[in-house]
């Protein structure tokens, strides 16, 4: 006797099957985690938009001092957060810090005043288009430092959502060329595609020392070591290289508004950063900032007539399905300290959570039609 099929396998409940798409599936895929990461990613992608935007308007008035700028911000965190770590008492201490791992903070400090530095000086060399498709070199170099260094280890999905993501950068880039937004120089292309390459490595670094201090650390030394060293080393840079451009510029209430909003929108950037780094990882968080360019065009719309293109919209969604793929799978570490038995079980683990979310799930007689990954 012929059993008469369930509905589950009619073509549309075939389709489903095959996609993945059962109502469990889906609610393993879009947990309250993921969408809090997604919002999360958001609203630094804003954050970093309302940094372009004042800059643009600085520019605009003639201001160009860059070190000015980030001094600001790590001025802010100086008087926040490391006085903080000077109020702790125990190993916690500033003191005790410092004597520890001052030369570690040393480098991450160095490694992020300097990655801001050089992107903005690509600029007077090179164009968008260049610094927009280079600057995404950081996400692969990060990758690799945290295989190396963190020893997290990457399932194919991850990969692919990468590559998911810099195909939208591309859909980006495509529209600027459209839109005729092809700005900056092209004086030395070579040089300037150099600097961006070379922020992009620091930016890894010190995305890398982020993630590390957050999640086995805190919080509040990351910031607070980030404020005394960022203080420190754009202070002297910008008394060695911007005083004559400082005293160039010509003050005003609009002046030190502009300032005052891109001081606070980096240190909301820098305070809020951290907590999204120990909830996913620098990679994610990374790509979650591929939105921030997108975001500044829209405001451009309006506040500078950029031209739109659909692309925008596209590239939006292409970035945001990458970046949703990149966190429904979960990455491991496998500790220094680990036996390899346990890191076979870790890896075991993972590979378990990639099938719950990418293989079939009809019954006792479906047909799986995706393998794990």
């Amino acid at each position: 006797m012929v059993m008469e099929e369930p509905t589950e396998d009619s073509l549309c409940g075939k389709w489903r099957s095959g996609c993945g798409l059962h109502r469990d599936k889906l609610k393993d895929i879009f947990s309250w985690r993921l969408l809090k990461t997604v919002a999360m990613g958001q609203v630094l992608s804003l954050l970093i938009c309302g940094t372009a935007g004042s800059c643009q308007y600085l520019a605009n008035a003639q201001v160009e001092t860059p070190m000015l700028q980030s001094f600001l911000n790590y001025a802010l965190l100086l008087l926040t957060y490391t006085l903080t770590l000077c109020r702790r008492k125990g190993d916690a201490n500033i003191l005790e810090v410092l004597r520890t791992k001052w030369w570690k903070y040393l480098v991450m400090g160095l490694a992020d005043v300097e990655a801001n530095y050089t992107v903005v000086k690509a600029y007077q060399f090179t164009t968008l288009t260049s610094i927009q498709l280079l600057d995404c070199f950081v996400i692969p170099v990060l990758m690799v430092l945290s295989w190396i260094v963190l020893k997290t280890r990457y399932r194919p999905l991850h990969f692919v959502a990468v590559t998911v993501c810099l195909l939208g950068v591309g859909a980006m880039v495509g529209a600027d060329i459209i839109a005729g937004r092809d700005q900056g120089s092209a004086s030395d292309m070579l040089l300037g595609d150099g600097l961006v390459l070379l922020s992009s490595v620091l930016y890894a670094v010190s995305n890398l020392c982020q993630e590390h201090t957050v999640k086995n650390q805190s919080r509040v030394e990351f910031l607070g070591m980030m404020g005394l060293f960022g203080t420190l080393i754009s202070g002297l840079q910008l008394a060695a290289l911007e005083i004559p451009a400082v005293k160039a510029i010509k003050w005003s209430l609009h002046i030190v508004l502009l300032l005052g909003v891109y001081a606070l929108c980096m240190y909301a950037l820098y305070s809020f950063m951290p907590v999204v780094v120990k909830l996913t990882s620098a990679t994610a968080v990374n790509l979650s900032l591929l939105t921030a360019d997108l975001f500044s065009l829209f405001c451009g719309l309006f506040l500078f007539n950029y031209k739109f293109s659909v692309l925008y919209i596209v590239s939006f969604v292409i970035i945001t399905v990458g970046f949703i793929m990149f966190n429904t799978v979960q990455t491991y570490s496998a500790s220094p300290a680990a036996t390899a038995e346990e890191e076979e079980e870790e890896e075991e683990e993972a590979e378990r959570a990639s099938d719950r979310l990418l293989a079939a799930d009809g019954g006792a007689g479906s047909v799986v039609a995706f393998t794990a990954l």
